[in-house]
């Protein structure tokens, strides 16, 4: 019998219904049938059921942030069950123990983060069973019964498992060092409070703070430019080189005063434009889109499509690509059958009736790498099912789909030269002569109507008139248009194509840009005015701190992305990577310092936090150093942490029971608390704690032991 190991119990209940099964205690047992001759058991994690240890795993001394203790390297990297994991964890490793269960199935997320998660769970349990692989990249009952007929050996995908631990392990590694450097040496400069630095996390913020600078840093520019009324219409002065703006303003008022009386229709070009239909979505290019549309962030985005996804209602969201292969085209015709059903969509049946299994700008088997773009299934919902955001982002995923199958747009640009003596004035207008697949976007053609003129046609000027302009400052960042700005390490592309065909090293990958930024929200590095992202002054501090190093380096980190993704196919060493990372995370404790001691900062600009709970009153008297002992929230604290690195420290709760200001007095004058109530591993015992020789210990009551 096979064991199915799936990611999230939804997406469970998903694998198991195209089959006769039953649900159990924390898994699905599937009945003997055609698929499965023998059965299934389909067990399931609660998303990552395994988390690398902390650093005092490694060394106790790793517990305390202290600069003097760092860097901190581990020789290897151990993982621990993530709290409150423990029930699924058991029951998976209890189903692979059994001796009915012959081989292993990772129905997981078919991509990295999803082979780590079982990977880790069957690492954890000591499996020696055989391992297969479910790869697929939509959860309708055809694609789950396709994806268990056509299984992978589990050796083809373990590289993406590397590319997933070294991610981790780097990540950590860089993490826990310049997280602990900065913030205990930025302590010393009078800031208290926590800065988390991270490989991705850092370049994001400095994207979003040199933004900041530029906008700050601009100056604006005046320029002018000159509008002639040509009585049925209006055009701009132009220089030889087709240019509108006017330096200097007393050459505008010249043009202005000289244009009088009648101008000559000098040219009048007329061209076609055809804009073809927009490619499909990538999950950057859905985030972006939303984000411009409905102004959503870039999470809540991903969150919906997610949650669309394991309805089965759309393909797998974290994709990079904006293309399908021919597999995935042979289900057009079932699809648009479906969505046209719908009343939202039944007034375009008459236009989105291209063929396009064939047209590569869509179907390209090249450009797919693990998963297609974002699209409806054969088994696509009604959109009135849903409402609020879940129905915008499902619309716009079904109506970026369907427009692929209408025509292209068509329009008519037209282009008039009026001459006035030495001056010419140009006019642009444009009508739409055919909307194609903007009709099925809902997007309104820009319509500029001009009159019909020939060529030497006089025309009054009715007056002319100077305009005064500024330069603007670039924009700031949206959250749409900062998962670009991570895609492209901050590289400006001309346009979507380039972004789509292009392999760019950017920061952080499809599935997980969308929690960086989030992350930069909840660590208050960023605020969000007005769907425009600000850095924080603390943010401001954190990038002036790390300017120029590697931290802030977009381009470092975006080649770090490309090692990564090469472990994953198997062209670069796991091992190697992390050997790079530990010596990384050397250089940037020993760089933080120089760094720091010459940064010049002003400590109010980020308020000292206090922890919830937090007093910081006396509570005693600290049996190391004779300095005051106070109260931190969480646990009692030396005050001479910071002056003399005294890292005395007690837990207000121990094994359940509380560590009062009675009892830590008690403990204190007399070394021992009175019998506290506790409770380990589902037993209750009495214990008093007493201090040896600073280290806290129990002293069971007798008869508990």
């Amino acid at each position: 019998m096979q064991l199915i190991i799936a990611e999230k119990p939804k997406q469970a209940e998903k694998l198991a219904a195209p089959y006769p099964s039953v649900k159990r205690d924390g898994y699905i047992e599937i009945k003997p049938c055609d698929r499965f001759p023998a059965g299934a058991k389909l067990a399931y994690a609660v998303g990552h059921l395994c988390e690398l240890q902390e650093p005092a795993h490694y060394d106790a001394k790793w517990k305390r942030w202290n600069y003097d203790h760092l860097p901190i390297i581990p020789e290897r990297f151990d993982y621990r069950l993530s709290r409150g994991k423990s029930k699924a964890f058991q029951v998976i490793k209890k189903l692979l123990n059994e001796r009915t269960t012959t081989s292993i199935i990772i129905a997981s997320d078919a991509e990295r983060e999803g082979e780590a998660i079982v990977r880790l769970i069957l690492r954890l349990a000591n499996n020696a069973k055989p391992i297969q692989r479910l790869w697929i990249s939509s959860l309708t009952p055809q694609a789950v019964d396709h994806g268990f007929a056509n299984l992978l050996d589990g050796k083809e995908t373990e590289n993406l498992f590397h590319e997933a631990m070294s991610r981790a392990c780097a990540d950590w590694l860089i993490g826990m060092n310049a997280s602990r450097a900065y913030t205990t040496l930025l302590k010393k400069k009078g800031i208290a409070d926590v800065f988390s630095l991270g490989r991705v996390q850092t370049p994001t913020l400095s994207l979003i703070v040199e933004r900041e600078k530029q906008i700050e840093n601009f100056r604006p520019e005046t320029f002018f430019e000159v509008e002639a009324d040509f009585t049925r219409y209006k055009g701009k002065y132009i220089n030889i080189k087709k240019q509108t703006k006017i330096t200097e303003r007393s050459l505008a008022e010249t043009i202005v005063a000289r244009t009088t009386g009648t101008g000559i229709v000098a040219a009048v070009d007329k061209t076609e434009q055809v804009e073809k239909p927009p490619f499909w979505f990538s999950l950057s290019l859905l985030q972006t889109e939303a984000s411009r549309r409905f102004g959503l962030g870039a999470k809540e985005t991903l969150d919906i499509a997610q949650k669309l996804y394991i309805r089965g209602w759309i393909s797998y969201p974290r994709t990079d690509s904006s293309f399908v292969s021919k597999d995935e085209a042979s289900q057009f015709p079932t699809i648009l059958k479906r969505l046209l059903k719908q009343p939202e969509y039944t007034e375009l049946t008459d236009i989105v009736t291209n063929n396009i299994t064939n047209n590569k700008r869509y179907v390209n088997s090249a450009k797919v790498s693990d998963h297609y773009a974002i699209i409806p299934t054969e088994e696509a919902g009604a959109v009135a099912k849903l409402t609020g955001r879940d129905a915008q982002v499902y619309d716009l995923i079904v109506r970026r789909f369907l427009a692929a199958f209408a025509p292209d747009a068509r329009s008519e640009k037209t282009e008039i030269v009026t001459e006035r003596e030495q001056d010419r004035f140009i006019t642009k207008g444009s009508r739409s002569l055919e909307l194609g697949f903007k009709k099925v976007l809902k997007v309104e053609a820009k319509e500029q109507e001009l009159p019909a003129l020939e060529i030497g046609q006089q025309v009054p000027i009715k007056s002319a008139k100077l305009l005064e302009k500024q330069t603007e400052p670039p924009k700031r960042y949206t959250e749409g248009t900062l998962i670009l700005g991570m895609k492209t390490a901050g590289k400006v592309l001309e346009n979507e194509l380039q972004a789509i065909m292009k392999e760019i090293e950017g920061l952080g990958t499809e599935a997980t840009r969308a929690g960086i930024i989030d992350g930069l929200k909840r660590r208050e590095y960023i605020q969000v005015k007005k769907k425009e992202l600000h850095p924080t002054a603390k943010g401001r501090i954190l990038i002036e701190a790390v300017s120029g190093s590697i931290l802030a380096s977009p381009e470092m980190t975006a080649k770090w992305e490309s090692r990564l993704d090469q472990i994953g196919k198997g062209e670069a060493s796991a091992a190697q990577f992390v050997d790079q990372a530990k010596k990384l995370s050397q250089h940037l404790v020993q760089d933080a310092k120089t760094r720091v001691e010459q940064l010049e900062v002003d400590p109010t600009q980020v308020p000292a936090k206090r922890a919830r709970g937090a007093t910081n009153r006396p509570v005693g008297i600290c049996p190391v150093c004779q300095a005051e002992l106070l109260d931190r929230g969480k646990f009692y604290g030396c005050s001479a942490y910071q002056k003399n690195n005294c890292g005395f420290t007690l837990p207000k709760m121990i094994l359940g029971a509380r560590l009062t200001q009675t009892e830590l007095k008690k403990l204190l004058a007399n070394g021992k608390t009175k019998p506290l109530d506790m409770k380990k591993n589902g037993r209750t015992f009495q214990a008093m704690l007493y201090l040896e020789q600073n280290q806290l210990k129990f002293e069971f009551v007798k008869g508990e032991a």
